[in-house]
């Protein structure tokens, strides 16, 4: 089974930032998670769940590559 985005996942706000948000379980930012499964870790529950119930990362996503993260550094 697979969905173009998961973004169901827990949330909570970074100390003190108003408009950063990570994953509850794996504390990865939700702007690298990117609404990917394979955003997350290896070892977050939250991904670990939704494999095993059979959900997969939507076919020609992006590997998680954190050199595009920068890509608005430079305009």
């Amino acid at each position: 089974m697979k969905r173009a985005f998961y973004i169901d996942y827990p949330q909570e706000h970074f100390e003190e930032q108003l408009h950063r948000y990570r994953c509850s379980y794996c504390k990865v930012e939700t702007t690298v998670i990117n609404g990917r499964l394979d955003g997350h870790t290896a070892t977050c529950p939250y991904r670990l769940q939704l494999a095993k119930a059979g959900h997969q990362a939507a076919s020609g996503q992006a590997p998680n590559n954190s050199s595009t993260l920068d890509a608005d550094d430079f305009d």
